[in-house]
Order: structure tokens, then sequence, then C-alpha cells
């Protein structure tokens, strides 16, 4: 094995471990609204949402639930390769598709216009729902019309949206460590920064055809 081979090995472990810890994060996150409960974590802060819009614990509950099958099923798809699972891949990408066009994005776009923060926080959740259910969707047109490379490079755009559940909360732990801001100000700050880095390096890889 040469040593780039084992380079790239050695990134992919740290990769899935890297993931299966803040996958874990998230799941404990989400075991918290179970059973249904409107004053724990999140919706402690959301309760003025929670009394004056009957809708808005439907639209919560679906995004927070589908979003955290959406993060696990997209991640093992990439790994698909490596397991030799083409079956898998397949029928992983018709869930993932599937639960985000039709659930997790529409709810997050929902969320968004009642995001913490003013109208900075809120206008970029939006946009990131959208941009999120559009490659999405746009990844599913593709492989319908059998164009499996443009395919995968809209996945890859889906994908970076997806893991800003993520991002967003190592940068929020960043943000907070080095300069201690005002809360809402944090809000603003990584609902920008949750997703825009990542849609540029995976615009960056896509340009540089690593991807």
């Amino acid at each position: 094995m040469s040593l780039s081979r084992r380079n790239i090995l050695f990134l992919k472990i740290l990769l899935i471990i890297g993931f299966g810890y803040f996958f874990w994060l998230m799941l404990k996150i989400t075991l918290e609204y179970i059973p249904l409960d409107t004053n724990v974590s999140f919706l402690m802060i959301k309760q003025t949402e929670v009394v004056e819009r009957a809708e808005y614990l439907y639209f919560f509950y679906t995004h927070v639930y589908t979003s955290i099958f959406v993060l696990l099923i997209g991640f093992l798809a990439i790994l698909r390769k490596d397991f030799r699972l083409k079956n898998f891949h397949k029928n992983a990408g018709k869930i993932y598709i599937f639960l985000t066009v039709l659930f997790a994005a529409p709810s997050g776009i929902y969320m968004g216009v009642f995001a913490n923060g003013g109208f900075l926080s809120k206008i970029s959740f939006v946009i990131l729902g959208c941009l999120w259910w559009f490659t999405t969707f746009k990844a599913y047109q593709l492989a319908r019309q059998r164009k499996f490379k443009e395919h995968k490079q809209w996945m890859w755009r889906s994908f970076a949206l997806t893991i800003s559940a993520i991002t967003l909360r190592i940068w929020k732990v960043i943000i907070v460590y080095l300069f201690h801001p005002n809360p809402m100000d944090v809000y603003q700050i990584i609902a920008w920064l949750g997703w825009i880095p990542n849609i540029l390096l995976i615009e960056y890889l896509i340009t540089k055809k690593h991807i």
C-alpha cells in the first residue's frame, strides 16, 4: 500500500470516527424529545411559538425526527463504495431523497421563519432550507435521467447542507469559547457559518474534479 493510499485510509477512518461522535451528540439531542415534551431543550426558548401556533410542534417534530435519519443515511450512502454495497446506496438514496424533499427540508423552511436571532438568522435558515430542498430534488431528477455524474455532485451539495446541523454546532462552540458574544449575535453568525463554508468546500472539490 502506497503512502498516499495509507493517508487516504487514515483520513477515512478519522472521518468515520468524527462523524460517529457528532452523530451520537445529535442523536442525544433528538432523544430529548422522546417522549414528547414541550418544556425541554430547544423548545424551552420557543414557548411563544408553541403556545401561539398550533402547527409549530408538528413541523418541529417532523424536522427533528426525519433529519436524524437523513443525516445517518446520507453518510452511509457515501461510504457504500468502501463496502461495495451498490444496492444499499440506491435504496438509501431513495429514502434520503424522500425524507428530505417531503419532510425534513419543508419543515426546516417553516422553522426558519421563526428562527432566533432576528431577520438575519431567519433569512439564512430559510435560504438553507430552500437550497437543501432544491439540491436534493435536482439530484433526484438527474438520477431519473441516468446522469449519474451530475447526480453525484448534486447529492454532495445536498449532504453538505445536511451536515450543517453538525457544523453549526461546532461553530457555536468555537465562537462562544473564543469571543463570548451576545447569544442573539451567536445565532446570527452561526446561521450563516453553519452552511456557507460547507457548500463552498463542495463547490471547490467539484471544480477540482475531486468529486
